[in-house]
């Protein structure tokens, strides 16, 4: 009896098995049968850029008394943040919505009798060096003017500031030494993780100016993966975070006028600088043999330049070493769109820019 109650269970258990995998291969036979759609995306009709733009102003914005008692709440934590920047650290805002009202409110009602210095990091590209030298002045006139000197004096170097390099001034800005220990300069940073401040050395530099002691930082972050730009020695020690949620629902209004809109069609003008945020952010071996393909394009307008061609020119001048270097950089410009490949009538495929001759030559002269 017990055999054959065994023998029924194994039974029903190779038939529940044998469902399941017939019923998955039946799945994977009925979806490599499902017909791809042929339409792109390229095929979506979108509206100009500058008529969505001027759509999206008129948005009527909704929940206002929800978002007046929220931002006053913060106007509460105002005592706590400038105690924070007075014991040392740092402050990070993050949270939905624009955080650039309400750091400038909070600087301009609690900072008051401090210098302030601003980054609008949401600028494709930033100065930074110009940034440091500004605080080097304001830091400089401190010990001038009010004679808060301690065993330090002025810097050794007698050159400007705009000829120090960054490593100098970084240097100067970490030794000054005031008698009003409470003293410092605020840096205000809008989006820390901008397209201008994402790269290495800039954030390095940044972790640096916050850790002198005259210097503190008031950022704001809006990307997720934001604090994967830090070590733990920059976020905990330079940086010293102290971390606040402030989501504030506010549209990014001034922020997103520096960015393309996915819905609308580029102007020449957006296509030259989303051109030029690309190829800035590409090394520059890459950003000279697009060199190298532009100057071919505005000189043979009519025709492409082949491969072959493109290579024995980058070859001469050092740019790549192999066709395997060429090709891993021709596949990242095809890959945003800046490089496109046509048929010649020889039957040759030539490589060319789908951009007019205008705004290639602003494209070189932005990179260059």
């Amino acid at each position: 009896m017990d055999n054959n109650g065994n023998w029924a269970e194994e039974k029903e258990e190779d038939e529940e098995e044998y469902e399941f995998s017939r019923n998955y291969f039946l799945a994977k036979e009925l979806a490599s049968s499902v017909k791809k759609s042929k339409q792109k995306i390229t095929d979506i009709n979108v509206v100009d850029e500058q008529e969505l733009r001027e759509a999206a102003l008129h948005i009527q914005p909704k929940h206002e008394n929800e978002i007046a008692l929220l931002m006053d709440s913060y106007k509460a934590m105002y005592p706590e943040w400038l105690f924070a920047l007075k014991c040392g650290f740092g402050l990070l805002m993050y949270g939905f919505g624009s955080k650039k009202a309400m750091i400038e409110d909070f600087a301009s009602r609690a900072l008051a009798e401090y210098s302030v210095v601003v980054i609008n990091g949401y600028l494709q590209t930033i100065n930074l060096k110009q940034v440091v030298v500004a605080l080097a002045d304001l830091l400089c006139d401190y010990m001038k003017t009010k004679r808060r000197v301690s065993t330090r004096d002025l810097p050794k170097s007698q050159q400007p500031y705009n000829s120090q390099s960054m490593d100098d001034l970084l240097t100067f800005l970490d030794e000054v030494e005031l008698e009003d220990g409470d003293c410092f300069v605020c840096v205000v940073i809008h989006n820390i993780d901008g397209p201008g401040l994402r790269d290495y050395e800039t954030q390095q530099y940044l972790a640096r100016l916050a850790a002198c002691t005259h210097i503190r930082i008031v950022a704001s972050i809006d990307h997720v993966n934001a604090p994967l730009y830090w070590d733990k020695n920059m976020a905990h020690t330079q940086f010293n975070w102290s971390w606040y949620h402030v989501p504030t629902f506010s549209p990014y209004k001034v922020e997103g006028m520096f960015y393309p809109m996915i819905l609308a069609h580029g102007s020449a003008s957006q296509t030259v600088k989303t051109a030029t945020i690309v190829l800035q952010s590409l090394t520059p071996n890459a950003q000279s043999v697009f060199k190298v393909l532009a100057e071919h394009q505005l000189s043979h307008p009519e025709e492409g330049m082949p491969i072959s061609d493109l290579y024995s020119v980058c070859r001469e001048r050092f740019l790549v070493s192999s066709q395997v270097t060429l090709n891993s950089h021709l596949t990242e410009f095809k890959d945003h769109e800046l490089v496109k490949i046509k048929r010649h009538t020889d039957g040759q495929d030539c490589l060319y820019i789908p951009l007019a001759a205008e705004a290639l030559q602003k494209v070189l002269l932005e990179i260059n």
